[in-house]
C-alpha cells in the first residue's frame, strides 16, 4: 500500500481519481503541530532559538490515523504544499513517522504547481527530499514574529491598554494606513473655480466643454499669517476673473479652434501573481484580499488552477501552447503574440509558475459563483497575457470664442480601433467616449455657461488592493501573508473598513502612534524590508538560521527593556478648552477606552466625568452592593481582591459586570433577557450549559451560557441535531458538533470548520 499525505481533505477527492486503488490518500487538514501559546515554553532562546512544538488542539486524532496509516504503507508520499508552509507540514509529519519508528526510508517529498493528473503523475515519478533551507526559513519566520509579538504586546498592554498587541508585519502595515489618515487630516484644501460651457454643433447634440485653467486660489501660502484679509483679497481677485470669463463666455460666438488625434497602443498585462491577484479581484469582483485566497485555494485543490501563491509571471511551455491554440481558435491567430514578462519583486519567494488556469483551455470553472467569477478572472488574464496590443485614437476638441480672449475649452474622448488583447479581457476595456465629427472653424451655439466653485481634495484612504500593492512595493510580507496581514489588524479592531476604504480607528491610531515614538526601527519600511530579504536568504542556504534570529534578538529585546521604565502612556493630550467635565467643570484630557477615545476629568481619579470625544456625558461605573460570585469572598479559591459588581456601560448598551476586569471576566446577564435568548439546545462541549444567542463584532453569534468556563461557539442557530457524520481522523466515530441553520447558498450543515460535513453541498457530491 502506498501513502499520500496532502493538507487539505478538499484535495483528497481531486488526487484521489488520478492514483490507483495501491493508492490511500488522506490529509493533515492543515498544520499538526504549533508552538504552545507560552511564550517562555515555546522557544529555548539559550540554546539557540529552538522551538518545543507540540501536537495542536483537535489534531490528536489526526496525528493517531497518520501514524496507523504509515505503519501499514510500504511508501509515504509527503505531498503538502510547495511552498515554505507545505515544507513545514511535511516535516511535522515526518518527525512525529520517525518518533513512531516508522523508518525514513519510506518517505518521499513530491510537490506539484497544480493538481492535474499529468502534475501529479510527474511528481511521483521524481520524487526527492523535504528542502530543509525552506523549512527553516518558515520556522525563522514562525519564531521572529512570536517573539516580536509577544515582547511587543507585552508593553503595549502595560503602557497602553490591557489586551492590545502588535506584530512584526502587522504594525508596518498599520503605520501606513495610520501615515494616511494623518495627511488626509492635516490637508489644507485649496479653492478653485470650474467653468463648464454648454455647446451645440449644427449637426451634433449638446457638448459640455471644459475651461482648461482651474482659476485656484493658493490659500496655505496665508494660513501661517492667519491674515484674513489676505485670503479674501486672493478669492475676491479669483472670483472676478472667474466672473470675467463667464461673462465673455456668454456674450461671444464659439467655434472649434483645435482638433488633435493621437494614436495610443495598450498592452496586456503580465499573469497573475498572488498580489495583483489579491488587487484585481479587489478592484473588479469587490473581493478582500482573504476572500480571494480562499476561493482561490478551493480551486487549486479543485484541480482547476496552479497554485495561488507566488511571485512569478512566467508561464510553462505546455502553458503556452495550450493558449496559442486558445487564442488561433476562439480570436484569429493575428491577435496571437508570444510575450515574456520580468518579475516584479526583487526575491521570487518560490519558484512556481504565474496563477492560471490548470487546463487553459477550459474557458469556465467553479462549483460556487466565487470561484466562478475569481476563475473567469485568472482565465481572461492568462489568454490576453499573450495577444496583440489594443490600439486606442485619443481626440481632443478645443473650443473658443472668435476674440479668442479667454482660456481654451476643451473636449476629450478615446475609442478602441482594434481590440487586441481587450477581446478576451473585455472587463479591463474603459468605457469608450466617441466624439462627433467636427473641422476647425466650425461654430458652435452656447446654451448655458456654468461655474462651480470646488475644493481640492485630500488623498484618499488605501482600498485593500491599494495597501497590498503599497506592501508589496515596500517590500513587506510575501504573497502569502497579504490577505492575512489585512484581516489581522481589521480583526483586532485597529483598522475599519468603510465603503472600500480601510479607516484606522482610535486604537489603532494610538497603538501605531506609540509602536512609533518607541520601536520606530523595528516597524520602519526598511528594516521590515531587510528581515524578508534575510528570510530569503535562509530559504535559499545563503544564511545561517541561529545567527540571523541573534542578530535581531539581543538588541531587540535590549530595547523592550528599557522602555518598562517608561510612563504609562494613558493620556492622549488635551481637549478642547470649551470641552468642560459635566461634574467639576474643570479641563478634560483624552483617553483611550476598549470602544476607542473619550473625554476623562483632567483631575481623576478624584473626579470621575467623562464625556463621549463629540462631548456627551458620560455616566461613569455605579456600585450595585452585590459582590461577584466568581471572585467576590465567598469564591474558592480566594481571590487576592475581592470582586464587587458594578454597572457599566458598553457597545451594546449597560451591563453588570465585576470590577476586576480584566482579571475576572464575570459577567451577570438579566436573566429575563437570558431565557429569552436560549435557544434550548444542550452544549454538547460541557453538557451543562445551553446554547444562547449573543451579540459580537461581526453581529450575532451562538454560545454556550457556561461562558468564559466554556467557550463552545457557533455562527448561526443550532438546529439541536448532533452531526452525525463519520470521521476517519476520529476512530470512525460520528463528528459529534452541533449542526446549524444553514444559508441561502448552503443548508444545514456541521458547526465544525474541520468536519466535510461543514460544507454539505461539497460532501454530498463527494
Amino acid at each position: 500500500m502506498k501513502l499520500l499525505i496532502v493538507e487539505s481533505p478538499t484535495k483528497t477527492k481531486t488526487i484521489g481519481k488520478y492514483l490507483g486503488k495501491e493508492f490511500t490518500v488522506t490529509s493533515s487538514v492543515g498544520h499538526i503541530r504549533d508552538l504552545p501559546k507560552s511564550n517562555k515554553a515555546a522557544i529555548d532562546i539559550d540554546a539557540g532559538f529552538v522551538p518545543r512544538y507540540e501536537i495542536s488542539d483537535k489534531k490528536h486524532a489526526v496525528v493517531k490515523e497518520l501514524i496507523s496509516l504509515g505503519k501499514k504503507a510500504d511508501e509515504i508520499y509527503l505531498a503538502t504544499d510547495p511552498d515554505r508552509e507545505g515544507e513545514a507540514i511535511a516535516w511535522h509529519i515526518a518527525e512525529l513517522l520517525l518518533e513512531a519508528k516508522i523508518p525514513a526510508k519510506k518517505m518521499r517529498r513530491v510537490t506539484f504547481n497544480e493538481i492535474t493528473k499529468p502534475a501529479v503523475v510527474e511528481a511521483l515519478e521524481h520524487p526527492g527530499k523535504i528542502d530543509q533551507d525552506l523549512r527553516k526559513a518558515q520556522e525563522a519566520r514562525r519564531i521572529l514574529d512570536r517573539l516580536v509579538g509577544y515582547d511587543l504586546s507585552g508593553i503595549i498592554w502595560k503602557k497602553v491598554r490591557y489586551g492590545l498587541s502588535a506584530g512584526r508585519v502587522q504594525s508596518p502595515a498599520l503605520r501606513i494606513l495610520v501615515a494616511r489618515e494623518k495627511e488626509i487630516r492635516a490637508f489644507i484644501p485649496d479653492l478653485f473655480w470650474l467653468i463648464t460651457a454648454d455647446l451645440k454643433g449644427k449637426d451634433s447634440d449638446t457638448l459640455t466643454f471644459t475651461c482648461k485653467e482651474d482659476f485656484k486660489a493658493v490659500l496655505q501660502d496665508y494660513t501661517k499669517e492667519k491674515d484674513k484679509n489676505k485670503r479674501e483679497k486672493i478669492i475676491a481677485e479669483a472670483k472676478e476673473k472667474v466672473q470675467q470669463v463667464k461673462q465673455k463666455a456668454e456674450d461671444g460666438k464659439w467655434h472649434i479652434t483645435d482638433i488633435k488625434e493621437t494614436a495610443r497602443k495598450r498592452s496586456p498585462y503580465a499573469p497573475f501573481t498572488t498580489s495583483t491577484l489579491q488587487q484585481a479581484a479587489s478592484s473588479r469582483l469587490g473581493f478582500s484580499p482573504s476572500r480571494t485566497m480562499r476561493t482561490a485555494q478551493k480551486l487549486y485543490e479543485a484541480g482547476h488552477i496552479t497554485y495561488m501563491r507566488t511571485d512569478s509571471v512566467t508561464l510553462s511551455k505546455d502553458a503556452l501552447s495550450t493558449i496559442k491554440k486558445v487564442v488561433t481558435g476562439n480570436y484569429g491567430a493575428k491577435f496571437y503574440e508570444l510575450r515574456t514578462y520580468k518579475k516584479r519583486s526583487k526575491n521570487a519567494q518560490e519558484a512556481h509558475e504565474a496563477v492560471r488556469p490548470s487546463d487553459v483551455s477550459k474557458k469556465s470553472a467553479g462549483s460556487t459563483d466565487d470561484q466562478k467569477k475569481l476563475y473567469d478572472l485568472i482565465w481572461a488574464r492568462t489568454v490576453s497575457s499573450q495577444m496583440i496590443d489594443a490600439n486606442l485614437k485619443n481626440t481632443r476638441i478645443t473650443a473658443n470664442i472668435q476674440t479668442a480672449d479667454i482660456p481654451d475649452f476643451t473636449l476629450t474622448g478615446s475609442q478602441v480601433v482594434e481590440p487586441g488583447w481587450l477581446l478576451a479581457d473585455p472587463s479591463a476595456r474603459k468605457e469608450d467616449v466617441d466624439l462627433p465629427q467636427f473641422t476647425v472653424g466650425d461654430p458652435l451655439s452656447r446654451e448655458t455657461v456654468n461655474v462651480e466653485q470646488k475644493e481640492t481634495s485630500p488623498p484618499s484612504r488605501y482600498s485593500e488592493a491599494g495597501l497590498v500593492k503599497e506592501l508589496e512595493a515596500r517590500g513587506i510580507g510575501r504573497p502569502s501573508t497579504y490577505a492575512s496581514i489585512i484581516k489581522t489588524i481589521q480583526d483586532r479592531g485597529y483598522v475599519e473598513k468603510e465603503a472600500r476604504s480601510l479607516k484606522p480607528s482610535d486604537t489603532g491610531e494610538v497603538v501605531s502612534d506609540f509602536l512609533e515614538a518607541h520601536f520606530e526601527n523595528y516597524i520602519s519600511d526598511s528594516f521590515t524590508a531587510e528581515m524578508e530579504d534575510k528570510l530569503d536568504e535562509i530559504a535559499q542556504g545563503d544564511r545561517d538560521y541561529r545567527k540571523t534570529l541573534e542578530e535581531f534578538y539581543t538588541p531587540f529585546l535590549s530595547e523592550v527593556k528599557l522602555k518598562e521604565k517608561l510612563d504609562k502612556a494613558t493620556d492622549l493630550g488635551e481637549a478642547d478648552p470649551a470641552m468642560k467635565c459635566p461634574v467639576c467643570e474643570k479641563s478634560m484630557i483624552i483617553k483611550l477606552a476598549k470602544t476607542g477615545r473619550f473625554l476623562s476629568c483632567s483631575t481623576f481619579p478624584d473626579c470621575t466625568g467623562a464625556r463621549t470625544i463629540e462631548g456627551k456625558e458620560l455616566e461613569g461605573p455605579k456600585e450595585t452592593g452585590e459582590d461577584c460570585p466568581k471572585c467576590g469572598p465567598q469564591a474558592k479559591p480566594k481571590a487576592k481582591t475581592h470582586g464587587r459588581l458594578i454597572e457599566r456601560e458598553g457597545r451594546f448598551g449597560k451591563f453588570i459586570s465585576c470590577n476586576n476586569y480584566p482579571k475576572c471576566k464575570f459577567i451577570k446577564e438579566d436573566p429575563t433577557e437570558v431565557e429569552k435568548k436560549k435557544t434550548g439546545v444542550k452544549c454538547p462541549m460541557c453538557n451543562k450549559g445551553e446554547m444562547m444567542e449573543r451579540n459580537g463584532r461581526f453581529g450575532p453569534f451562538y454560545s454556550c451560557t457556561e461562558y468564559p468556563d466554556c467557550k463552545n461557539a457557533i455562527k448561526t442557530k443550532p438546529t439541536g441535531e448532533i452531526c452525525p457524520h463519520v470521521r476517519d481522523d476520529r476512530d470512525k466515530l460520528p463528528c459529534g458538533a452541533l449542526m446549524m441553520l444553514g444559508t441561502k447558498t448552503i443548508p444545514e450543515r456541521c458547526s465544525d470548520k474541520t468536519c466535510p460535513n461543514h460544507r454539505p453541498d461539497k460532501l454530498a457530491k463527494k
